[in-house]
């Protein structure tokens, strides 16, 4: 019996052509992770659904853990890029807010997919311990920009708590939105930072 090499490209479908995008493989692996569950779901099972080859996937996503975070990398780029165009007059929490806020803005089309992904990222216990190193570059972004404005070395305390807590208070948002199908992301979002009140009074200036 004849077998197809894995890596090999398969012949075209009628019907679909093959998905060859970031935001397009994102999307039907978290259909397929979804329905099969993300540890029953294997790489093949993506590639297949998408008309493309193992070795196509692999030009996307380093494994089947970061296909759920999409362009993470990118978005990490445009939030520095973000931050670093703020004039220098904003002060520190409200530059951090609006950051916050415009890294999470995403495109009606694209709400019932990053509620799949963020109900994935939060709940599955593999993609849980994955999304240590993703946080970890999240913070350092924060970290930095808060450090830079306070004149301070990234790994001190204040930036690194600055840091750690705009982490948590994502998260804490993110698990409520879930929860709540009628909440709105951005405004539980910005509740949330707004709630921190006058959490660091050392970094209220510029």
């Amino acid at each position: 019996m004849r077998t197809r090499d894995p890596d090999q490209e398969p012949p075209q479908r009628v019907g679909r052509a093959p998905s060859t995008t970031v935001a397009e493989l994102s999307h039907i692996g978290l259909e397929l992770f979804i329905s099969r569950g993300f540890d029953e779901t294997t790489v093949d099972d993506i590639a297949e659904a998408a008309g493309i080859g193992r070795r196509t996937f692999f030009r996307y996503f380093a494994s089947k853990n970061d296909l759920p975070w999409g362009d993470f990398d990118g978005l990490i780029r445009g939030m520095r890029a973000y931050l670093d165009a703020l004039p220098a007059d904003v002060p520190l929490l409200t530059a951090l807010r609006s950051a916050v806020l415009e890294f999470n803005r995403f495109p009606n089309v694209e709400a019932a997919y990053h509620r799949r992904r963020m109900t994935l990222l939060l709940t599955v216990p593999t993609l849980v311990g994955h999304s240590t190193l993703r946080f970890a570059t999240w913070r350092a972004a924060v970290a930095d920009f808060a450090a830079k404005r306070l004149g301070l070395l990234p790994e001190e305390l204040l930036p690194q708590t600055i840091g750690w807590t705009y982490l948590a208070v994502t998260i804490a948002a993110y698990e409520h939105w879930l929860r709540d199908e009628d909440a709105v992301l951005l405004d539980v979002l910005a509740q949330a930072i707004d709630d921190l009140g006058d959490a660091f009074p050392g970094a209220t200036g510029t």
